[in-house]
């Protein structure tokens, strides 16, 4: 098999697998964490490199399988020049930041935890950079948003990390939402979601009436995942992250998130002027507010959070020039600004370690302490700040030549060029600053530790990020050029434009405007004292996270009052309000329309038989209501109304909905059993009659309303989808019994959603029960004292012979399922109800000591066989869940069918044993530990 057939997939999903492996390596030594999750990112790394020299021939290479077709929905993955570049960023930093973390990390930090986190981070933003369908983008755009709430809420027990992480999923979580309407509406206009066919949509798109809508909502998800204005603030709080995660989230991989998308949908949505607008006015607005509010911070990571912000809003505000040369500046500093921002968050990083302490209030004088790690600050700064000879420097000339060939000679427009050397004037303060304030600047005050050099390997990260600060400054063309061309050509799907990395380009106004900026800049450091208290004494402090709690408690309150209004903690007030609005729907419906209520469609004629079992239901349903307040009798008689619906089914010749019915009721009827054992065994009488005379009143409406409905959709005639399965069950899924066939092939994806569901219902149901104790009733209603003997023998004895033919039964029922009524979910119930009984009349610990199943493990498997039959299909290259069959002779046996759909069905059937079990069973446990209890009291 060729590895380039599914490399693509392998290097997102690969940090997925890894992360319980390095959680579970941190049981040997926390070391090991560390070498897994290197180890990990190592192999996704490799599953890269046969693909690299793809973009650099002009290919895209695009490995796609089907998922929902119907829906236009693909898992396809995308790798052009521009996939391949974040691809390289997020792997070649993510393995340095491994590293840097090894030994920034204390002996009371989870390492297991920490590498596992951030191996599903590293796997989402993998996922997002080379995804070729965006729904699949969105949805690890998304995992992106989760997955660095874990990491920045790493430290739980601190309150900040807490609410910075909070935040963060809120603000960046919303903006998804917006991106996933704006990403379906775009889909809608081209037609796919394919990245091919959008990229190639532009004009279309761009001249749609919904471009603008599709621009705003897609921007929201943009704006507020790359923290522009005014979305910006919650990127500081999300710096009570450790730093490790800065580092990575914040130079390299989260923040980027959003500045990719730019690059990617630019040639589809850029081009307007809604979109210079938008773009380039966020970009601009949040350049310099970030800038100006960097100098003012005196945490290393505020500085750098604020900078960041700055960074991030100059590449915005390059694409929302919209030109082919401010993609190439844009594309360029996105490379520059991860190497020297991750170098300098790990700088911070190693002065908080081994100072104790971020303040450069205190952190003074490091360079006689760290005089390597001073070197290496030194150089990434002034990357930052754009001296020459760094690969700041280059993106910046090139982003001042952009500014000034955006201006057309009136004052709007040289506001451009004047603001952007605003914005460098105070880069170039703040960088100053982090140099000065911490490496000189006299001696450190009030630490308590004494500054030393980290160990060695912490620097090595640090010194392979400033060697590429280096040599991208001094030889650009070698060590960038080839990356950028063909990232840039695949963010425009064209050629790229002529461009120069030259470090000289003659005087010019752009080299003007870097002279203004870096003179100025250093005025605007050493007048910082009188900046500091003239900032102090004029301009408001407003604290972003006080605004934006106020705003989510506002939104709590206000829904909590809705939610009072309709809810006042009674079910039947709940219940009235959900039939009232209902029955309104409906009327409104039948007045709106204006057509006759009933059809002209001939009815069946009634017998004496479907009289008699609508009579029976009617008077068992009135019974329950009457008689509700005793709660054994009102369970019987919800017995006998689902014994009757099964004989309907029955009667109508559905007999999988009947045999699905009776498994069901039994089960239900036995969970009730065990919970009611728990529950008050009679129930105060109604004695409101206003209440009683609004329940009958709006009981008897809703009745009547839904007959009526029944009757005008059945008197009318309709084409049912019927016909259709019944044609092609056979030829198609290779059953005769439609129902089945249905679940297992033709709705099987949401088949696989409902297992799921059950799945998790389970697992839920026994966290709730496990250990629970709960005191049971001493007597029983009359005050006769329970039985003291929870198994009795002639249940024992019958239970025991019934055992295996049950379980006969239900492999019966599961083998012909799929030509005959049947299949895995009934044959599941069948199963449980056998295992269950062996519970219910020999005991908990008997039953364990014979029947050792693990239900967890059942449902594992059972989930894992379904959806291992999805994959393979996608990996014949037909969509999810695809099933086949064919028809075997053997001598004895003779003819027979092999379906590969018995797969999925054994998966359905091993979640409904597993998770039915493991709910009885639990419930089981806490009646006989209620069991113990009342006989220890008794003794």
């Amino acid at each position: 098999m060729n590895l380039l057939e599914f490399n693509l997939p392998l290097i997102a999903l690969i940090p997925f697998l890894g992360a319980p492996l390095a959680a579970w390596a941190a049981n040997i030594n926390r070391v090991a964490s560390a070498w897994t999750a290197g180890f990990v990112t190592l192999v996704s790394l490799l599953f890269l490199l046969p693909a690299i020299h793809l973009p650099f021939e002009g290919q895209t290479l695009i490995q796609s399988w089907s998922w929902l077709p119907s829906l236009g929905l693909q898992f396809a993955f995308r790798l052009d020049g521009l996939a391949l570049l974040f691809a390289l960023l997020i792997l070649l930093i993510g393995l340095l930041v491994i590293l840097y973390a090894r030994y920034y990390l204390s002996p009371k930090d989870s390492m297991g935890r920490f590498f596992a986190y951030l191996l599903m981070f590293m796997g989402s933003m993998l996922g997002i950079v080379l995804s070729e369908n965006l729904i699949q983008l969105v949805v690890f755009w998304e995992l992106t948003s989760l997955t660095s709430f874990l990491l920045i809420s790493y430290w739980q027990h601190q309150q900040d990390a807490r609410d910075g992480a909070r935040m963060a999923l809120a603000i960046t979580g919303a903006g998804g939402l917006a991106m996933l309407a704006g990403v379906i509406m775009l889909g809608n206009i081209v037609g796919s979601y394919n990245l091919t066919e959008v990229l190639a949509a532009g004009d279309q798109i761009r001249q749609h009436d919904n471009y603008l809508t599709v621009l705003v909502l897609i921007l929201l998800g943009v704006f507020t995942k790359s923290a522009q204005f005014p979305f910006h603030f919650w990127l500081p709080h999300a710096m009570a992250a450790p730093t490790p995660v800065s580092a990575y989230l914040h130079s390299a991989t989260m923040v980027k998130a959003g500045i990719f998308m730019l690059a990617r949908l630019f040639p589809a949505l850029s081009g307007t002027e809604a979109w210079g607008w938008l773009v380039g006015g966020a970009g601009m607005f949040t350049m310099v507010l970030g800038a100006y509010t960097a100098l003012f911070k005196h945490d290393l990571k505020g500085l750098l959070a604020y900078s960041t912000i700055s960074h991030l809003g100059l590449i915005t505000l390059l694409f929302g020039f919209s030109t082919q040369l401010a993609a190439v500046a844009a594309i360029f500093h996105i490379i520059n600004h991860a190497t020297f921002k991750a170098s300098l968050f790990m700088v911070a990083g190693i002065i908080d370690h081994e100072c104790g302490s971020r303040d450069m209030r205190m952190v003074n004088g490091m360079l006689k302490y760290m005089p390597h790690t001073a070197v290496l600050a030194m150089i990434a700064a002034s990357a930052m700040a754009g001296v020459p000879l760094l690969n700041g420097f280059l993106s910046k000339e090139m982003f001042f030549e952009q500014a000034v060939t955006a201006t057309d000679g009136s004052m709007m427009t040289w506001a451009i060029p004047v603001l952007v050397t605003i914005g460098a004037i105070f880069s170039v303060a703040y960088s100053l600053r982090f140099i000065h304030d911490v490496f000189f600047n006299g001696e450190p005050v009030g630490l308590t530790k004494t500054p030393h050099e980290p160990p060695r390997f912490m620097k090595i990260p640090v010194d392979i990020l400033v060697l590429l600060c280096l040599g991208v400054g001094i030889a650009p063309m070698i060590l960038v050029a080839p990356i950028l061309s063909v990232a840039v050509s695949a963010s425009l799907q064209s050629a790229p434009p002529a461009f120069s990395l030259a470090i000289w380009h003659g005087f010019n106004l752009p080299l003007m405007m870097s002279f203004i900026a870096m003179g100025i800049g250093v005025i605007v450091y050493f007048n910082r004292y009188k900046l500091f208290r003239w900032h102090d004494e004029n301009l408001p402090r407003i604290d972003a996270r006080i605004l934006f709690n106020m705003a989510l408690h506002g939104v709590l309150v206000a829904t909590g009052k809705i939610s009072r209004l309709f809810d006042r903690g009674s079910l039947q007030n709940a219940s009235s309000w959900v039939l009232l609005t209902a029955a309104l729907a409906v009327i409104y419906g039948y007045l709106q329309f204006n057509s006759p209520l009933l059809g002209h469609r001939e009815l069946m004629p009634v017998d004496w038989l479907t009289v008699a079992l609508g009579a029976f239901v009617v008077i068992a349903s009135v019974l329950c209501a009457v008689l509700h307040h005793q709660r054994l009798v009102s369970l019987i008689i919800v017995g006998v109304v689902g014994l009757i619906v099964s004989l309907g089914f029955v009667k109508f010749s559905a007999p999988d909905l009947a045999l699905t019915q009776l498994s069901v009721e039994v089960v239900t009827i036995v969970l009730l059993l065990l919970a009611l054992f728990f529950l008050p065994q009679h129930t105060p009488q109604e004695r409101n009659a206003r209440r009683m005379t609004r329940d009958i009143a709006l009981s008897l409406s809703a009745g009547v309303i839904v007959m009526l409905m029944a009757m005008a959709v059945m008197s009318r005639d309709y084409a049912p989808i019927s016909d259709f399965f019944i044609q092609n069950s056979k030829p198609g899924g290779g059953g005769t019994n439609v129902v089945n066939v249905i679940l297992v092939d033709f709705r099987g994806f949401d088949t696989l959603g409902e297992i799921v569901v059950l799945a998790l219902a389970g697992l839920g149901i026994f966290a709730m029960l496990k250990n629970l104790r709960l005191p049971a009733p001493l007597r029983d209603i009359q005050g006769r004292k329970w039985s003291h003997d929870p198994h009795p023998p002639i249940m024992q004895t019958l239970t025991r012979l019934l055992f295996p033919l049950m379980l006969l039964v239900a492999v019966f029922v599961f083998l012909r399922g799929h030509n005959l009524p049947g299949g895995g979910f009934i044959a599941g119930l069948v199963a449980a109800v056998a295992l269950i009984s062996q519970y219910l009349a020999n005991g908990i610990d008997w039953t364990n000591a014979r029947i050792k199943a693990n239900m967890h493990i059942v449902i594992a498997f059972g989930l894992t066989a379904a959806v291992v039959t999805g994959v393979v299909a996608m990996l014949l290259s037909y969509p999810f869940l695809t099933s086949t069959f064919t028809y075997l002779k053997w001598p004895l046996v003779g003819k027979f069918e092999v379906a590969s759909a018995m797969a999925f069905d054994l998966g359905v059937f091993l979640v409904v044993v597993g998770a039915t079990v493991l709910i009885l069973v639990e419930l089981g446990k806490l009646s006989h530990a209620s069991h113990q209890m009342r006989h220890e009291e008794h003794y």
